[in-house]
């Protein structure tokens, strides 16, 4: 029995052991599984920041192989063309390279070496492409005919951002051709932005003073010569009037190729208000025109308002005062009307000290002082009815009263 017992113990015990190792193993393989799938998203996260390098150090390996004509530094536009004549009508494909990555571009076919600008350029004609990430474009360009004369090139500059062109010669079958016009020196200058008007009017210009403003202009030199202490002609005009050019000498240099901001004072004439316009011209070629609203000066309104009102009723008080002077006056309203006040006032204290002294005063009066005072004196007994002693009415007839009947 013991034997059996004991065999029975150590069966069960190497089962525990292999279901011990089994389960140590399925821990062993999960842990390993884990660590291969951490390391797995790792790798997954990395690669988008590995591979734009990777790509970045290979690219001028296969832009070199696959332009052998790309200069040795790729950082200058080159323009090259499919062909270096074609008739009105045709097509010509033009390429480029060293341009900046994802730049918007216009290609134009220019006469007179673009002399003058795009205005010697078939601009209806054009076409716009965009570079690829290496700075590389391919578009087919149709032939026009400029609207001046040849020699002519193909013209291809940026849009948007840094300015960047170039140029290559090209010959438009039948197109006449003429000598090039001297170029103007001193850089040709052009509009990068949108003109401002700076500033404020005071509350001078609102009595009618001269309205003033700063005009801001972004220019850019397109030439191959540095513009230095350009002369601008700066206009105003109102309404279908044609603007009244004044010149006015920027102090500074544009260089070549770069840009500047220009500032020029316009002013208005005394008294200005409505809508105008601001012209400026560079070259005999008018840039820019910027409106300006200017509102009307109320003030000078007011100032003949109140002289309106003012002028006539001073005008007014001054002619009743000449009339009130020299008017004739009456009896009574002379001058020497005021001289009898003093005597007034004494017979005002006269009546203060009692009415028996006031009473022997009148009874004293003369006739002839009587007579001299007149009816307005006042304090005076003339205007009492006063009467004489034959004038008197009888006692009897006024004071007596009736007897009754009856009575003695």
């Amino acid at each position: 029995m013991n034997g059996e017992t004991g065999t029975g113990r150590s069966t069960a015990g190497g089962t525990a052991r292999a279901l011990r190792a089994a389960r140590t193993g399925e821990h062993a393989v999960a842990r390993r599984r884990r660590r291969a799938a951490a390391v797995l998203v790792l790798c997954l996260a990395l690669a988008p920041a590995l591979l734009p390098s990777a790509a970045a150090h290979a690219a001028p390996d296969i832009t070199a192989a696959s332009a052998p004509y790309a200069t040795a530094a790729d950082a200058t536009p080159t323009v090259r063309l499919s062909a270096k004549e074609a008739g009105k009508g045709g097509t010509v494909t033009v390429t480029g390279r060293g341009w900046r990555p994802k730049a918007l571009l216009t290609l134009l076919i220019c006469g007179q070496n673009m002399i003058g600008g795009t205005n010697s350029c078939a601009n209806g004609d054009g076409r716009a492409v965009t570079t690829d990430t290496h700075g590389a474009f391919r578009r087919k360009l149709p032939v026009a005919e400029p609207p001046k004369p040849c020699p002519c090139v193909v013209h291809v500059a940026t849009v948007t951002g840094a300015a960047a062109d170039a140029e290559a010669a090209f010959k438009v079958a039948g197109h006449p051709v003429a000598p090039l016009p001297k170029e103007r020196t001193g850089g040709r200058l052009a509009v990068l932005a949108q003109p401002r008007l700076t500033g404020s009017s005071g509350l001078l210009t609102w009595f009618g003073a001269p309205a003033q403003r700063e005009l801001r202009v972004t220019v850019g030199n397109l030439g191959s010569a540095p513009a230095k202490d350009p002369v601008f002609q700066v206009g105003t005009s109102h309404g279908v009037f044609a603007p009244e050019w004044a010149e006015q000498q920027w102090r500074g240099t544009v260089p070549a190729g770069k840009k500047a901001e220009v500032r020029l004072p316009v002013e208005l004439p005394a008294g200005a208000h409505g809508d105008y316009l601001v012209s400026l011209k560079y070259g005999g070629k008018v840039l820019v025109e910027q409106p300006w609203g200017v509102g009307r000066p109320w003030g000078v309104t007011l100032f003949w308002v109140l002289l309106c009102i003012v002028v006539p009723t001073a005008v007014f008080r001054i002619g009743m005062a000449l009339v009130d002077r020299v008017r004739p006056h009456g009896p009574g309203r002379g001058r020497s009307e005021g001289r009898t006040h003093p005597p007034a006032r004494g017979h005002a204290a006269g009546r203060r000290s009692g009415a028996a002294g006031t009473g022997q005063r009148i009874r004293n009066r003369t006739p002839r002082a009587r007579d001299m005072a007149g009816p307005g004196t006042p304090g005076d007994g003339a205007a009492l009815p006063w009467f004489t002693p034959d004038t008197a009415p009888s006692t009897t007839t006024s004071t007596e009263r009736p007897t009754s009947k009856g009575s003695a």
